[in-house]
């Protein structure tokens, strides 16, 4: 299993830099940022100061959308960090969600995001394209296209990234949904002629290393408050009995949700999430515990775990992972 972070940029770019290197030397393989351009800082620019301030750590967005910006905005960002970073960067896209709704705006559609994601390959692999009518090209794009992963929840969306992803990601450590998810994954590749095992396999969520199971709740509350307006949108998409209650069932005490405090410990938003959501949904507890989890995930095909490093005390969370949990689940 490989392990990697995600940043949330309201951080001092020099704490995310020191933090990116403490990770790469923890054995950390990735560092990700999320892109949500009016809560927060752009991400673009504190990728390339992370890419030049890192040597082996891929790099990438997790995630952005096809619709903040063009695709060939996005196609020549990838490109120049890929030079810069020396062919360092992934992609990772959704629908988009905190970036557009915090502006009153609905994500895009799954053909959308499927044909931006095959925009993105073309131009940064250097390939010449028909956009909206007119021939284009990136000449000096010759890094090659990066690895492309796409966040999804609902069957449509899953079956989506098992037709054109390198990878695919889940926003919970939650061994029965992530089964779930995979079946759709699989009949997607399968559909369109593509090897299910190639895929890399993604478990995305906060984590907190405690012996204090209360306060370590506390600390990650916040994650399922965040991944209840994904479910939300698939309430509204699907049948009940398409989604499994395990996923679903959470969110019927929930009363809204305030983007101004968006992936935030403590926040008002995660009111309604019990402690039974919280321990599925992240990683709570002892060494121990997290050790056991990823195990588990590993067994079911997940290839990458992912930390959203941003529930306090992250250099520790670093440490730690580096020193007592990463050799024991490579």
């Amino acid at each position: 299993m490989e392990f990697g972070i995600t940043f949330k940029p309201d951080m001092p770019a020099a704490r995310i830099v020191s933090l990116t290197r403490q990770a790469e030397a923890a054995g950390f393989g990735y560092g990700w940022i999320f892109d949500s351009h009016v809560l927060w800082q752009e991400p673009y620019p504190l990728l390339t100061l992370m890419a030049i301030n890192t040597e082996r750590m891929r790099l990438g967005t997790c995630v952005t959308n096809p619709v903040v910006r063009d695709p060939t905005v996005t196609a020549s960002l990838l490109a120049t960090l890929d030079r810069i970073s020396g062919g360092r960067m992934d992609l990772g896209i959704g629908r988009g969600d905190s970036s557009r709704r915090v502006m009153g705006r609905k994500p895009t559609t799954l053909a959308n995001l499927e044909q931006a994601v095959q925009v993105i390959r073309d131009l940064t692999a250097g390939r010449e394209i028909e956009y909206e009518g007119h021939p284009i090209r990136m000449p000096w794009a010759d890094a090659g296209a990066p690895p492309v992963w796409v966040a999804g929840y609902g069957p449509k969306a899953l079956a989506c990234a098992g037709r054109i992803a390198d990878g695919v990601v889940l926003q919970f450590a939650d061994p029965h949904l992530i089964k779930w998810c995979l079946q759709f994954v699989r009949q997607g590749a399968e559909e369109a002629g593509r090897d299910f095992s190639k895929i890399r396999v993604m478990a995305a969520t906060a984590v907190w290393v405690s012996d204090d199971p209360e306060t370590a709740r506390e600390r990650v509350r916040w994650f399922p408050a965040l991944v209840s307006n994904h479910v939300v949108d698939l309430v509204s998409r699907y049948k009940p009995e398409d989604l499994p209650p395990e996923l679903t069932s959470y969110i019927r005490d929930r009363q809204g949700y305030d983007y101004r405090h968006h992936a935030e410990v403590g926040s008002s938003n995660a009111g309604f999430v019990t402690d039974e959501v919280v321990d599925r949904f992240c990683i709570v507890g002892p060494v121990e515990e997290h050790v056991r989890k990823l195990k588990e995930l590993a067994e079911l095909g997940v290839t990458q775990f992912n930390i959203y490093l941003m529930c306090g005390e992250e250099e520790s969370t670093v440490e730690i992972y580096g020193r007592d949990v990463i050799p024991a689940c490579v």
